[in-house]
């Protein structure tokens, strides 16, 4: 099938594969949580894309806004110094559970965009993770965009949400505290690598991280 506009995206993960039909042997694994009790931040993203899962790291497409913008944060100065690095990329991704950071998603299913999903299926994830953060009770669950966050809220607060915006929540799960900083998808066209990065610095300024 030829490759239209709107399946642009999916080329870097068709290119291996042609224009041959999808089958089983097309299946992706996903990403694995990367979670443990007593971390700082968990990142949520809303669901692995299938170049990230191919590579097993967590936002690893290099056109994704977030390691460049997290790197250059007052929130990962700590790790980056530990570490012995300067930039912070997707191959860092496990290494940083030991510097207080964690990842996962609403939605475990990789897909080559999050317009993949099925309907209902971002509501159907959020038991699971509603249960994740109550085993491990992060200090701070940090959603990427408002799109997984509108339906954890509506289904974790048995209501629909206020409107929803970016920074930190009124809600929490237990001790966990709730955060929202935009999409560091390069499909995000509100998200630029300043200003993504300045979410980050919010981020450690709400959690009196400093860059220790």
């Amino acid at each position: 099938m030829p490759v239209n506009s709107l399946t642009a995206g999916r080329r870097d993960d068709q290119q291996s594969e042609g224009t041959r039909p999808r089958s089983a042997a097309d299946e992706v694994r996903t990403l694995p949580d990367l979670l443990r009790d007593g971390l700082d931040i968990v990142f949520i993203g809303i669901n692995p894309g299938l170049y990230s899962a191919r590579r097993g790291h967590y936002f690893a497409r290099p056109a994704n806004r977030f390691w460049p913008s997290f790197s250059r944060s007052l929130l990962s100065a700590a790790a980056r110094r530990a570490l012995g690095v300067s930039t912070l990329g997707p191959e860092h991704d496990a290494a940083l559970l030991d510097h207080g950071f964690g990842f996962t998603d609403v939605v475990k299913r990789p897909t080559a965009n999050a317009a993949r999903l099925e309907p209902g299926e971002l509501a159907a994830g959020v038991p699971a993770l509603l249960a994740k953060l109550a085993a491990h009770a992060p200090r701070l669950a940090c959603f990427h965009g408002v799109t997984g966050y509108r339906p954890f809220a509506r289904l974790a607060f048995g209501r629909a949400a206020p409107a929803i915006h970016l920074g930190p929540q009124a809600d929490a799960i237990g001790p966990t505290r709730l955060f929202v900083v935009p999409n560091p998808s390069p499909a995000n066209p509100l998200s630029r690598p300043p200003e993504q990065t300045r979410w980050y610095d919010r981020l450690a300024d709400f959690l009196n991280i400093d860059a220790r």
